[in-house]
Parts: structure tokens; sequence; C-alpha cells
């Protein structure tokens, strides 16, 4: 298992509220973007941030969220 945020781990596709963007947590540079924004802006203390059930990208995408371009 890969990396994960500390409220989130068991999950791998986080999407930030804020942008609607969903983060892959497998992928590190997907994880480092999403740590250093989470740590930066207080993320997951402003409840900007998703989690999925099941933790796929299609139900993130089902919700509105998109893939990191």
């Amino acid at each position: 298992m890969m990396a994960r945020l500390r409220r989130f781990p068991d999950h791998r596709i986080i999407g930030r509220r804020d942008t609607m963007v969903a983060y892959d947590c497998d992928d590190l540079d997907q994880f480092a973007e999403l740590s250093a924004a989470a740590d930066q802006l207080h993320l997951d203390q402003s409840n900007s941030l998703q989690s999925f059930a099941p933790d796929t990208l299609v139900e993130a995408r089902n919700r509105g969220f998109r893939p990191v371009p």
C-alpha cells in the first residue's frame, strides 16, 4: 500500500471539493501534490476533502469530480 493522508488511511481516491479534482494516492506525483495542498491550505481541517465508496475514479466521476489533468 502506498502513502495515504492521515484522515484517509484506507482510501486511494481523494477529491478536493474546492477544485472538484480527484487524486489517485497510488500515483506518487498526484499524492505529493495533494499532500502539499492539504498541508498548506489545511484542507483536512476545513472539510474540503472527500473520499469515495467504492474507492474508484469512476465513483469520483459519478459525483462530479474529474481526474488530475
